[in-house]
């Protein structure tokens, strides 16, 4: 039963992987520059129903930012990203009327904290200024409110309110 577990978890981490990359490129005018919303960040609140998609979620970004941004973006957008997903993790159990909106925090204030700065200092044309900093820092920060606040939120309402997509998501196994 142990095996047939974990092959169930590396197809989810895999086939979220490949889920966000197809959305930013599918999305691509949306999923990158100084002002985004990258839909495919609706996937940082899939940890909340387990420790693999952590793993998955990152390893589509960091895909999806090799092939739609740079070098750049690939280490600071995808470690906003790990961050984000690790302490969703942490809150995956915290709820707001029924809603996981705790969870949706962390890829909120990462990106803006992360990617934010990023944005600014690597690929503006005009010297990276406080201002232009938190100017990029709130943008990122209502895109991701877009993506995970509201995005994600409903993604997680939905799975957690439909049995057949919990056992998707979820591996609910029996130990005697």
């Amino acid at each position: 039963m142990h095996q047939k577990s974990s092959i169930r978890k590396l197809a989810r981490c895999a086939v979220v992987a490949a889920i966000y990359v197809a959305l930013c490129m599918v999305l691509a005018p949306f999923s990158y520059g100084a002002i985004q919303v990258r839909v495919a960040e609706a996937l940082c609140l899939l940890p909340v129903f387990g420790p693999e998609y952590i793993l998955g979620v990152t390893l589509g970004c960091l895909l999806a930012n090799f092939l739609g941004s740079g070098l750049i973006d690939v280490i600071f957008g995808t470690l906003a990203t790990l961050l984000a997903c690790l302490c969703t993790y942490a809150l995956r159990h915290a709820r707001i009327k029924g809603l996981a909106l705790p969870a949706a925090l962390p890829p909120i204030l990462w990106n803006a904290v992360i990617v934010g700065p990023e944005i600014a200092i690597f690929f503006s044309d005009v010297p990276a200024t406080a201002a232009i900093i938190l100017f990029n820092a709130v943008t990122v920060a209502v895109g991701e409110v877009i993506s995970c606040g509201i995005l994600g939120v409903a993604l997680v309402k939905l799975i957690e309110s439909n049995s057949a997509l919990r056992r998707i998501f979820q591996d609910r196994e029996v130990t005697a």
